[in-house]
């Protein structure tokens, strides 16, 4: 932990809309896909980050479901990304007992990604130490519409239907919603990003691109957002 952060208010969950890598890599005249490889460095540092200052979950959104539009060498070069991410990443964070998973459509992947994600989740489903969320194929509405169709193959009674059996129908059930949703390249839109989950989280807004994001943009984050007073619907004066 770095010094001056011994006295943060630390989210137990932090998930983040990693956007910029296009950019950092036309800054450099560089192709859009060395962008994102650099965006894979950050991730990792911030994951490292994440473990060192005890943030328990972190949530990121690597691939939404719009982004199948993009040019197709662009999708490929990601899809190739992806299975290089995995092969190189998953012995560290089972070494450093962290828990990945893949949440969204990950039917939708080729069949050998697919069996990648599913052997990475198997190694590490038992890790405590941290979780990381990869949202891949995934969106907020998406989400939604397939929690609703559960119910309804459940035959849920209309009756029984409160927010924790919703919650406990959508991706990311048994994962506690976020305390702190960062945006980073200075973006003020949510994306259709867990639209659901983020509707008490505190939304912290940087200029900085994702792959410049380390260690030291985080704590500025965090260090914000413990200076927020987090009301969910009451008074300040309930709270204290």
């Amino acid at each position: 932990m770095t010094s001056g952060s011994c006295n943060l208010k630390i989210p137990r969950h932090i998930a983040i809309i990693m956007d910029g890598n296009g950019r950092w890599a036309k800054k450099r005249m560089l192709p859009r896909a060395a962008g994102h490889k650099k965006g894979v460095d950050a991730l990792r540092e911030i994951v490292k980050a994440c473990n060192e200052i005890g943030v328990k979950h972190l949530t990121v959104y690597a691939f939404s479901t719009e982004n199948w539009a993009r040019p197709k060498e662009e999708v490929t070069a990601l899809m190739n990304l992806f299975m290089e991410a995995i092969n190189n990443e998953i012995k560290k964070l089972h070494k450093n007992d962290v828990r990945i998973r893949f949440l969204g459509r990950i039917d939708g992947f080729s069949k050998n990604l697919k069996e990648k994600m599913v052997e990475a989740m198997e190694l590490t489903k038992n890790n405590k130490r941290g979780n990381l969320n990869v949202m891949v194929n995934y969106g907020g509405r998406a989400e939604i519409i397939d929690a609703i169709k559960k119910i309804i193959d459940d035959k849920v009674p209309s009756d029984n239907i409160d927010e924790t059996i919703f919650s406990s129908y959508l991706y990311t059930a048994g994962i506690p919603d976020p305390d702190l949703l960062i945006r980073t390249a200075d973006e003020m839109r949510i994306s259709n990003y867990l639209l659901w989950q983020i509707a008490y989280s505190e939304i912290y807004i940087t200029k900085t691109l994702w792959p410049d994001f380390d260690k030291k943009e985080l704590i500025k984050a965090i260090e914000e957002y413990s200076q927020r007073e987090r009301k969910f619907g009451k008074t300040s004066e309930q709270i204290t």
